[in-house]
């Protein structure tokens, strides 16, 4: 049980509308895992190339991370066939 404990403290999860502008995908948060980003609006950057879509998260320090060092994370999407 302590380490599902532990595996929640390192998600990150949060929904609601989102727009596109240019090369972003802005989200203005209605829910998420962190109460401090209801309201607020999450930004990534986005690629497209192929059948292939990239995110990259803004660089930061993820306090609910091991190690709190810089990070930014790079999430890849392919379309199946």
């Amino acid at each position: 049980m302590e380490d599902k404990a532990r595996l929640l403290d390192s998600i990150i999860s949060y929904t609601g509308r989102y727009r596109i502008e240019g090369n972003q995908w802005v989200t203005s948060v209605e829910v998420a895992c962190n109460p401090q980003w209801v309201d607020t609006e999450q930004a990534r950057e986005f690629k497209i190339t192929g059948d292939r879509l990239q995110v990259f998260t803004p660089w930061g320090v993820m306090t609910n991370w091991p190690g709190q060092e810089m990070t930014r994370s790079m999430v890849t999407f392919e379309r199946s066939r």
